[in-house]
């Protein structure tokens, strides 16, 4: 009797069979750059073109992470490091599941972005650095944010009174002062397609 009893995990399937079931490979996109680079947008566009190709994404951003599993959090250095943190064990989740993830978060320094990669696993890791300067997204400001930065009503606003630290090796480099979104997403699928082909 004792023979037919197997540890829970020998049974449990394997990142590589939910590969197989959704005919992908899972990678995940990390976006990082100034608020008003637009990342959302790109993430939004690339998850668009992939769905678009038969190919299974998820999105993780500010919007829903902040308001979901993160409502707790603030924005004290510590507060950012977990927000960080809980969405790349989120992250690393839908990866294992064999979906393609794509997060797009300020996560201003590097060792914020390779804490995640870490734990996400690097072979499976592409930072992708949104590198629109920062007069570019101040004019942009689609959140008013960086005027209330200006004016002192937000503390620790990443670029203003808060350092931005760029990636030293990403993936890619993307100034959306400068590529269409369509330009830009065709740089990404260059990048990810050959990475998510089985």
């Amino acid at each position: 009797m004792e023979n037919n009893i197997y540890p829970i995990f020998d049974r449990m399937l394997t990142r590589q069979d939910k590969e197989v079931l959704l005919g992908q490979r899972s990678v995940m996109i990390w976006f990082t750059g100034l608020s008003g680079s637009g990342k959302s947008t790109i993430a939004i566009a690339l998850e668009r073109e992939l769905h678009r190709r038969g190919l299974l994404c998820r999105i993780l951003d500010g919007d829903n992470i902040r308001s979901g599993i993160n409502n707790n959090l603030g924005f004290s250095e510590e507060d950012r490091i977990e927000n960080i943190r809980r969405i790349a064990e989120v992250a690393k989740l839908f990866i294992d599941s064999g979906i393609i993830t794509i997060a797009a978060f300020i996560s201003p320094n590097n060792d914020i972005r390779d804490m995640a990669a870490d734990i996400i696993g690097r072979d499976s890791f592409l930072e992708i650095f949104i590198s629109t300067p920062l007069e570019e997204c101040e004019k942009r400001d689609v959140k008013g944010l960086y005027a209330k930065a200006r004016k002192g009503e937000i503390k620790n606003f990443t670029g203003i009174s808060a350092p931005f630290e760029a990636p030293t090796h990403p993936a890619l480099k993307i100034d959306t002062s400068k590529l269409t979104i369509e330009e830009s997403v065709n740089k990404l699928l260059e990048l990810i397609l050959p990475k998510i082909k089985l």
